[in-house]
Order: structure tokens, then C-alpha cells, then sequence
């Protein structure tokens, strides 16, 4: 009876499609959210604009809803389309700050995500995919 050889793999390894954070990148620091910016000031920010920016930008321009018209507006609009009205919970940098303070305090950079959106879409479009 004849010996089996072993076959070499005909797998070979997939590159990551998803590349990692760069080392010395901001978010890697071993600096606590507080040092990053994110402390007591951040919150009370993050929740007055929360307020007056309540739904997912993200969400409403998938169902084709303009976020400049009021809430009731965006509510009777969402009713019509069959959808839930899409609250935020998150206050996200447009453009990515990388600890630049001025640019992390400017209003004009944040919008208001849903987790959803900010954990998926916005990483993906961070990470150029």
C-alpha cells in the first residue's frame, strides 16, 4: 500500500480587510478619557446638543429625511415613511480630531448617530473601506 504524502496547504493566509489602529495614534494612549477630552465638560456638551440634534444624521439621510426642519417635522415624516423615529445617542467629530482641541470643541464638526451608525458606517468610513 502506498504512503500518503502530506499536501501543502493550498490556503494561504488572508490578508486583514480591517486595518488595526496605528501605534501612537491618540486612541491607543494610555491617557484616560478625561485627559482625552472626554470629562465633565464633554458630557454636559454632548448632552445639550443632543437636545436640540435628536435623530440619527445617518439614519434620516438613508430614509431620505432632511435634518434641517424641525423635530415634529422629522417625527411626521418618519410616520409617513413607516419608520421609528431614529434617536441618537451619540455626538460624533465629522472629521476626526486626533486630539486637535480646536477642532474637538467646534460644534460645526460634531453630528448626532445613532450606536449603530457610529460603531459600523462611521468606522468603516474612518478606516477608508
Amino acid at each position: 500500500m502506498a504512503k500518503l504524502q502530506t499536501l501543502k496547504s493550498r490556503i494561504s493566509t488572508v490578508p486583514s480587510r480591517l486595518s488595526s489602529i496605528q501605534s501612537g495614534s491618540w486612541r491607543t494612549s494610555k491617557a484616560s478619557s478625561t485627559a482625552r477630552g472626554y470629562g465633565y465638560r464633554w458630557q454636559k456638551e454632548r448632552s445639550a446638543y443632543l437636545v436640540e440634534h435628536p435623530f440619527c444624521a445617518y439614519c434620516l439621510r438613508e430614509a431620505g429625511i432632511s435634518y434641517q426642519q424641525d423635530a415634529v417635522e422629522i417625527g411626521l415624516q418618519c410616520t409617513a415613511a413607516g419608520i421609528g423615529l431614529p434617536y441618537a445617542q451619540v455626538v460624533d467629530h465629522i472629521e476626526a480630531h486626533r486630539g486637535d482641541v480646536q477642532l474637538f470643541w467646534d460644534q460645526r464638526n460634531w453630528q448626532s448617530l445613532c450606536a449603530t451608525h457610529h460603531s459600523r458606517d462611521k468606522q468603516r468610513e474612518e478606516l477608508g473601506l
